[in-house]
């Protein structure tokens, strides 16, 4: 599996802002884990959680269950707890914050 090589390796994932955290857990996803992925399409709305001190990671078995991952990543590393990222294949973003704006209903006579 993965170890990353940072340049600030001796820092913990509680030290690091949250732009250099999203940035280290992006960083994996993208080199180390989505090229693992079988089928991104067939998998998308899956989610991953990654241990960005490690690499280690695992993907949900449904889509929008991000607890199973998390927890089956927890019983093999359980000192990954509080340096964990999460993300959806097909996503930039785990989740999504606000509504959308749907198309005004046009008034009928």
């Amino acid at each position: 599996m993965f170890s990353p090589q940072f340049s600030d390796e001796c820092m913990h994932a509680q030290e690091l802002s949250d732009e250099e955290f999203a940035r280290r857990g992006n960083e994996i996803f993208e080199k180390d884990v989505l090229p693992h992925i079988d089928d991104p399409e067939a998998k998308a709305r899956h989610f991953v959680v990654i241990d960005i001190e490690t690499g280690k990671y695992e993907v949900s078995e449904g889509p929008i269950r991000a607890r199973d991952a998390t927890q089956r990543l927890l019983e093999r590393c359980p000192e990954a707890k509080g340096r964990i990222w999460t993300r959806r294949v097909g996503s930039p973003v785990a989740h999504r914050l606000g509504g959308r704006f749907l198309p005004a209903e046009e008034d009928t006579p």
